[in-house]
């Protein structure tokens, strides 16, 4: 049995119990018949459903909000604004997929050569709970676009928020299974993975799971893309703008209380200005509200589980204890655990060498450009970076040494439909969004004609 409970007053929300292998076996019939005929829709009537499902999100963003914030406790103005990102992936991918996928003349001694961008079929989605619906949409737009159809196992968590995505695209019109959601453990997945209706695989998740479903799909000689997780660096120059880089900065690591793989978890200060930083830096956490996720002037809500904040716990408590110096919260209380701000941090410490996942995070400081991204580069993640200075220069040096999927200059790291979305080394490999991620799940058709 599978239970939503609310983490902020540990209500039972809803309860799922697990399908047997014979309704899985239903499901996984269902959406290759499916795909079968929906490769054949046009993409004009692909896009025209896909503008329904946006429209669609818009019109209920509140209900959908409210089923995210009582699932997993983002503060309910966040979760509002998931919806309308999910809203955006979907009209982004329903104006520019066809143009994306629009075959590719290549000049050969052939009288024609090209590739053409062929759907694979069925795709299993592996979803997170921190953002339950956009990691869901940001899949979906793209591979119902290219002509492929969704299978979504999603954290235990958060599955009615699993149930309210297959309620979005039943609503606007879409054929009987060109989404469905499972409700499985993961246990479940080998089961479906190895089932030849499955033709790729894409997780969002940490690295133990990301290493097992990729052996899995290895073994299978099925695709797979996997985003993991991140322990991204925010790193301030001596001639940054001070009022603004705080301000990113603490959104950064702040926003749905700090459970993001792309947060900036790691805050690396020129020596120079870090007295300074870190006073305004700490005066802006103090003023974050903390609360109840469904007030609207909430920031900073509950973690997702108690275990989670725990966790979380015990990394601090952890750094402390090898010297880190507790300069702002560091309590617990159930799953709500305080806005943290540790100082003199090392490399050894927890909070610098493991990626926190919630409202923690550490100072460290640096003398030289050389030892910012040494200390940058120390972690064995590599999603993506936050760099502010003014000098131009010094971005055009630094971008090559930093190694990240994704380097952000004066602003912190964000996923955007128009820009591919990935990293390296653990944090994962292949691409989400823009025209980079919607060519992941597809079959790249050569064809050559000759007269």
């Amino acid at each position: 049995m599978k239970k939503s409970v609310n983490p902020y007053n540990n209500q039972v929300l809803y309860e799922f119990e697990e399908w047997s292998e014979n309704q899985i076996d239903q499901v996984l019939k269902q959406a290759d018949e499916t795909a079968r005929e929906w490769k054949r829709v046009p993409y004009e009537k692909r896009s025209a459903l896909l503008i329904k499902a946006a429209e669609e999100l818009k019109k209920n963003k509140h209900e959908y909000a409210r089923t995210i914030s009582e699932e997993m406790g983002k503060p309910i103005s966040q979760a509002v604004a998931e919806i309308e990102k999910c809203a955006w992936v979907c009209s982004y991918y329903a104006d520019n997929a066809e143009n994306q996928l629009a075959d590719e003349t290549i000049d050969t001694d052939a009288d024609q050569s090209y590739v053409s961008y062929e759907p694979l079929g069925v795709v299993l989605a592996i979803m997170p709970w921190n953002y339950p619906f956009w990691q869901v949409f940001r899949f979906a737009a793209p591979a119902l676009m290219v002509g492929n159809v969704g299978l979504l196992k999603h954290a235990s968590n958060v599955m009615k928020s699993a149930e309210m995505i297959t309620r979005v695209f039943e609503r606007t019109g879409f054929p009987k299974g060109c989404f469905q959601h499972l409700v499985v453990g993961s246990d479940a997945i080998e089961y479906i993975l190895k089932n030849p209706i499955v033709k790729a695989v894409t997780l969002t998740g940490s690295k133990p799971a990301g290493s097992s479903v990729a052996a899995l799909a290895g073994q299978e000689i099925k695709k797979s893309v996997l985003e993991l997780g991140g322990s991204n660096a925010l790193v301030v120059f001596d001639d940054a703008d001070l009022d603004s880089a705080v301000e990113t900065c603490v959104q950064a690591r702040f926003q749905n209380t700090g459970q993001s793989c792309i947060a900036g978890k790691r805050l690396l200060i020129h020596e120079a200005i870090a007295d300074d930083f870190t006073k305004k830096f700490l005066d802006k956490v103090s003023s974050l509200k903390s609360g109840d996720p469904s007030d609207e002037s909430t920031f900073i809500g509950v973690m997702a589980r108690e275990d989670l904040a725990e966790e979380l716990e015990k990394q601090v408590n952890d750094s402390v204890s090898m010297g880190a110096a507790l300069l702002a919260g560091g309590k617990r209380e159930g799953a709500y655990f305080e806005p943290t701000v540790l100082g003199d941090v090392t490399t050894g410490m927890p909070v610098f060498k493991e990626e926190t996942f919630g409202p923690a995070i550490g100072i460290t400081r640096f003398r030289s450009e050389d030892e910012a991204v040494e200390l940058s580069n120390a972690t064995e993640f590599g999603l993506g970076v936050s760099i502010f200075t003014k000098d131009r220069k010094r971005v055009n040096r630094l971008i090559p040494q930093l190694n990240e999927g994704a380097v952000f200059v004066n602003e912190l790291v964000k996923s955007d439909p128009r820009l591919p979305f990935g990293g390296v080394n653990t944090s994962g490999y292949g691409r989400e969004l823009s025209r980079h991620g919607i060519l992941e799940f597809v079959n790249k058709k050569t064809v050559y004609i000759n007269k």
